[in-house]
This record gives C-alpha cells, structure tokens and sequence, in this order.
C-alpha cells in the first residue's frame, strides 16, 4: 500500500490506544492526571475526529444534509458541567459528537456517536426532547404519515441494525397525549417524547478496519428515520 494510502487508511481507523486512554482516564479522572496525560488525550481527541471527518466525508454523499460539516464543529467538550451534578468528577470518560444539520446545537434530528472503551461506544440518531413546538409538529407529522413512519422503523434493517426504537420510560407518556384520539393507529408512537434508536460496537469492532462501513451502514439506515423527523421541523 502506497505511504499516502495508508496514513489515510490508518486516519479511517481507531486506534487501540484512544481506547486505552479512556479506560485509564475512567479509573484517574481527576485534573492532575489528566493535566499529565494531555497528550495523550489530544492523540485519541484527533484520531477520533480523523475518523469521524471520514464518515462525513462517505455518508455525506449520501445525505446532503451533512455534506460540508467538519468533523471538530461535531465534537463535544471532555469537560462535563459539574454544577448542578453530585458527580463532581470533571471529565467525561468517552468522546462524542452530534452530527446534525446546522451544527451539534441545532434542534433538528441527527446522528451520534458515542467512542468509549469496554463495548459502551454507540452509534445513535433521533432528536431528544425537543421543545413543545417542535414535539407538536412531529406528533401531527406521524398522525398524518404513520403507515410511512411506521414502514420506516419497523422494516428488516432498521430492525436488525438498531433493534427498533428506543422504548425507555424516560422517553414516552403513559397516556396518549391530549389532542389525539386513545385508539389512533399511531397512539404508541405520538407517546413519544423523544425519537431515538441506537447500537452498541465491542473494542474489537471499533478499532476493526471495517468500522468505518459499519458506522456509515448504520447511518445510511438512519437517514429516512431523521428525514421523516426533520420534514416537518423544516417545512411549516
């Protein structure tokens, strides 16, 4: 493999040692150590985004929506907001990032991706929690278009790449919100308060050659979900 190829190869790849700082990071998270260790956290920081720019790069081919986002703008902050938390440790101990249209604070649905070591790292799209406005126009979107939505989050690929939506108490009502009939075909979904689906990678798949095609698989099977979310956030 030419020299060029291959630092673009390895670039595509996660490292073994990003993990391994995490991990030592998880048992030492105080400043001090972290402080000590800073080069070593900024090599895993720019292997990640590395990788993370050579997803952007394949799926936004695919999603225009993406398309142009670099990579450093998606990443967010090691450093976790202790404030109102009884955990006063003062990093995360993964690294993350929001891929979304209009930047990783936009309130549109977008896709996440969560590099922490010991099978946590998790590949993740939907829109959590989004203001009343906007959770009202996507309830009236899957009550208007729930043969499609359904379609979408029910079909083979979908099912086997993320195991269906997320389904946790923390994202649904008990009751069908107000405004909608008890009986309504789309009455499990218009519960939702957040729309999400997931998948867990193991250490040996993350740091895998073919990590990058199962990230970017799993975005492409993502994208018709967080463009049926996005239509009616777009499009008054």
């Amino acid at each position: 493999m030419p020299a060029r190829e291959r630092v673009l190869f390895l670039h595509s790849m996660i490292q073994s040692s990003t993990l391994t700082f995490f991990r030592q990071l998880r048992k030492n998270n105080h400043k001090t150590w972290f402080d000590a260790h800073r080069a070593q956290y900024e090599a895993a920081r720019k292997n990640i985004e590395d990788f993370l720019q050579a997803v952007i790069d394949k799926h936004g081919k695919k999603d225009p929506d993406i398309a142009g986002l670099t990579a450093k703008s998606c990443l967010y902050r090691i450093n976790r907001d202790i404030r109102f938390s009884k955990d006063k440790t003062p990093y995360k101990t993964h690294q993350a990032a929001g891929i979304t249209k209009g930047g990783k604070k936009s309130p549109l649905a977008g896709y996440y991706v969560h590099i922490e070591p010991d099978g946590k790292t998790m590949v993740a799209g939907g829109i959590w929690m989004p203001e009343a406005a906007n959770l009202k126009k996507i309830r009236q979107e899957i009550d208007y278009c729930y043969d499609e939505f359904n379609k979408i989050v029910t079909a083979k690929k979908f099912v086997n790449q993320f195991g269906g939506l997320y389904r946790g108490e923390d994202v649904s009502l008990v009751k069908v919100p107000q405004g909608f009939e008890k009986d309504n075909p789309a009455a499990e979904y218009l519960k939702f308060k957040s729309w999400l689906a997931s998948r867990e990678f193991s250490d040996a798949d993350v740091t895998s050659k073919d990590f990058l095609k199962k990230v970017t698989d799993a975005f492409e099977t993502m994208q018709p979900f967080l463009q049926f979310l996005n239509r009616p956030l777009e499009h008054d």
